[in-house]
């Protein structure tokens, strides 16, 4: 089952509802996410990125996921 890049915006933006959120992609499978929020301040990149994937709640889990391949890029606000 595809996803779409903006069913990947919902679920961050659940967990993330004051960030700047960008997700690119159209294959259904490979995107990538840009994630700016203050949550994100004072943590290190591998912290950040498991906040991410823990809101995408297990839609990368195993081969069977839905969402096969996510670039991340997480900061802080400047």
């Amino acid at each position: 089952m595809a996803i779409s890049a903006q069913d990947i915006e919902d679920l961050l933006r659940a967990n993330f509802p004051k960030a700047r959120i960008e997700v690119e992609g159209d294959d259904g499978a490979h995107f990538s996410a840009l994630i700016v929020d203050e949550s994100f301040r004072g943590q290190n990149r591998v912290q950040q990125q498991r906040s991410v994937y823990a809101a995408l709640k297990g839609k990368m889990d195993g081969p069977a996921g839905e969402l096969h391949a996510l670039a991340l890029t997480t900061r802080a606000p400047e």
